[in-house]
């Protein structure tokens, strides 16, 4: 009887040594489900976007996709079936947020508005929304467009889109689709890209799952997305030494918004010179519609600069110091200066230099929206851009400003929502540099 109890509790035992282990494809597929389950929550909820609970769920999504990034750099390659499994969980949350309304005073209004007055014939860069004689031009889904006082800021690559996209239908629903069709674009490009190099194609995870995408793309829609998608093909161009392209692509980027302007260096010496003349001239011509008096328009840009601040703690302090049209142009010359840096250093076939130099002028702007960093996603897949991943989780609480605002609060960043913002980041960069630094100066063993 006691050799028999003795066996039954040797058979019941849990054995040493036989632990199940998930997969990196398990982890990976843990953390979307975690993933797809609060963006669904988000979108459900997202009419009270920045309300706490929000940006808490949100930021659950945020911490699974750093964590997905951890997963991404320990595995050297990951199935293709991983890979499809993975932008399908991707697709399935950016529906989600694509059905759901943005909100009633979301920029895509003023797209719509831009696209259909331009349709009429009228000259954005000229109308005021607000005018009480314009009443008649408006539609149920731009009389709620924000800022109606003050006429469009959006280069004239932004808003050709716009009325490109109105002539289709005119409609928030459709602006956000064409925007997702940008996203959609980027990921196809982005795995092309990875193949060609012969790097791991899971990579473009580290981009579909950026939680920015399914909030500022799919959920409010940016143009932003759209001057991604053609930097990224000067990008691919340039590295494929499609000098044409890679010139005419970059323009049209700018012609959207005016940040890759910083990158001009790294195209000094590596497109000819009638490239850049010609893609100049696309620009120009461009502005060719909406010429007032043959001036070049610039609609509310100027006051874009003097007045409008959002979580700006390098501008903030400057300030006081510096006028404000200074300030922007000294934020420029540090995101030129990082380029010429890269310019030097790096070659074509390193994204690290054109997502850096980006973030560096942002951060000495006077305005950082999230959807702003949706310019650096297609170009953050190394160790280098680490602190960048950080970045679009950690500015995820400045969504508090939007349930502020509701409570009757001013529209201003607290303090220690930017402390907590770019301390993340602050910390992500000094141990990226202090881990670069042991690289370097750690010694070589010698041959035997």
């Amino acid at each position: 009887m006691a050799v028999t109890v003795e066996r039954a509790s040797r058979a019941t035992a849990p054995r040493r040594g036989n632990t199940v282990r998930l997969t990196p494809s398990g982890r990976l597929y843990i953390l979307g489900a975690i993933m797809l389950a609060a963006l669904a929550i988000c979108a459900r909820d997202f009419a009270h976007r920045g309300s706490p609970s929000f940006i808490v769920v949100l930021l659950v999504a945020g911490i699974s996709y750093l964590l997905a990034i951890h997963e991404l750099f320990s595995t050297a390659k990951y199935s293709t079936r991983t890979v499809v499994i993975g932008l399908a969980l991707a697709a399935v949350w950016h529906v989600l947020f694509l059905l759901t309304p943005p909100g009633a005073d979301d920029d895509i209004h003023r797209y719509v508005w831009d696209g259909r007055v331009q349709r009429l014939g009228y000259n954005p860069y000229i109308l005021i929304p607000a005018d009480p004689a314009l009443s008649g031009l408006h539609t149920s889904e731009t009389r709620t467009l924000n800022n109606p006082w003050l006429p469009t800021i959006y280069p004239p690559g932004a808003e050709l889109f716009f009325r490109g996209v109105t002539a289709i239908h005119e409609t928030v629903f459709t602006m956000k689709l064409a925007f997702v069709a940008c996203d959609v674009a980027i990921v196809v490009l982005l795995l092309r890209i990875l193949r060609d190099r012969g790097e791991g194609q899971h990579w473009a995870l580290a981009y579909a799952w950026n939680p920015l995408l399914a909030t500022e793309v799919a959920g409010s829609g940016h143009i932003d997305i759209l001057g991604a998608l053609l930097l990224l093909i000067s990008f691919a161009a340039l590295e494929r030494r499609w000098r044409t392209l890679a010139a005419l692509t970059f323009g049209l980027a700018v012609s959207v918004k005016f940040l890759p302007l910083l990158l001009l260096p790294l195209y000094w010496k590596r497109v000819r010179v009638r490239d850049g003349a010609l893609a100049a001239a696309v620009v120009g011509l461009l502005y060719i519609p909406f010429l007032s008096h043959g001036r070049i328009p610039t609609g509310s840009l100027g006051t874009y600069v003097q007045y409008f601040r959002f979580n700006d703690p390098v501008f903030l302090i400057l300030e006081r110091l510096i006028a404000p049209r200074i300030l922007t142009g000294l934020a420029v010359l540090v995101g030129l200066a990082v380029a010429s840096y890269f310019a030097g250093k790096f070659t074509t076939r390193s994204a690290d230099g054109f997502a850096l130099p980006m973030a560096a002028s942002l951060v000495c702007g006077p305005v950082i929206y999230p959807w702003y960093l949706l310019w650096l996603l297609p170009f953050v897949r190394s160790a280098s851009t680490v602190p960048l991943m950080i970045w679009t989780v950690a500015i995820i609480p400045t969504y508090l400003v939007w349930h502020l605002r509701d409570l009757g609060r001013a529209w201003l960043v607290p303090h220690w929502v930017m402390l907590l913002e770019y301390g993340c980041v602050a910390i992500a960069a000094a141990v990226v540099w202090l881990r670069a630094g042991r690289r370097t100066h750690a010694p070589k063993s010698s041959p035997r």
